[in-house]
């Protein structure tokens, strides 16, 4: 099932790892693996990641990071190819996520000269362009009857889909809330009306998605390969600037 129909699909410049995403999904289909033990692939990968930035072993730092992404991206393929949707599989790629991305920027921290407090900084700045993101992608496939395991407003316990546990579902939400409210209600308070405007044009979706993860880790593999690792803590932080360029320019649409 696609995201979102033919005339509203942009340049993604954070999913360029999907066509390799469908080819791993479709090599599953009709296996045991499920789209958890995928995202379960994913956390290893990440956690691979962060030990070559630590030993700084650049060029494999870059690969796994990368791979990261592609598979972030696979275990929701399978989940569409095996039409298996879960709020389990859903919140645990999110959880996963800002935990890798914590990690990651400890490393990063850790083999750079930025201080602490810079680092947290740009953390947060990394997670609320993140969080802008996914608010305006999830406007999107809502509207158009999309993906509905992500939700616009994620204040509600879901109940489980077919197939999986509630008791997992309440977990998985409660440590959600816990990890990324703070992230979404920021964003909420500064673009409350977002999901009432206009329908936003594939030119201004493709200028966000540059605040997907999949860039963004990408710009960590390449900053971290040409040797300019001291150049990654400040970007994030400066970067984020353009969260509010982003809404204005949403609310001028």
């Amino acid at each position: 099932m696609s995201k979102l129909p033919k005339a509203h699909k942009f340049i993604d410049l954070s999913d360029y790892g999907r066509p390799i995403a469908k080819l791993i999904a479709n090599s599953l289909k009709n296996t045991r693996f499920t789209p958890v033990h995928v995202t379960l692939v994913f956390i290893l990968s990440g956690l691979i990641a962060v030990w070559c930035i630590i030993t700084e072993q650049f060029w494999a730092a870059a690969l796994f990071l990368i791979l990261k992404s592609v598979l972030d991206a696979a275990d929701g393929e399978l989940a569409r190819v095996k039409n298996t949707p879960s709020y389990t599989g859903r919140y645990l790629d999110s959880v996963a996520d800002i935990l890798l991305n914590a990690i990651i920027f400890t490393a990063l921290w850790h083999i750079s000269n930025a201080s602490i407090w810079m680092t947290i900084l740009a953390f947060l700045g990394l997670q609320l362009q993140g969080t802008l993101y996914n608010y305006y992608y999830v406007i999107l496939r809502n509207k158009f009857d999309g993906d509905t395991t992500s939700r616009i407003f994620e204040n509600k316990m879901p109940t489980a889909l077919k197939g999986e546990k509630q008791k997992h579902v309440n977990i998985l939400f409660k440590l959600y809330k816990l990890l990324y409210g703070i992230f979404d209600k920021a964003i909420y308070v500064l673009d409350p009306r977002a999901a009432y405007g206009k329908i936003f044009p594939n030119w201004f979706m493709t200028a966000v998605s540059t605040f997907g993860l999949g860039f963004q880790l990408l710009l960590i593999a390449v900053l971290l390969v040409v040797g300019l690792k001291e150049y990654i803590i400040p970007f994030f932080t400066i970067y984020s600037v353009m969260i509010f360029i982003f809404i204005a320019i949403r609310k001028g649409l």
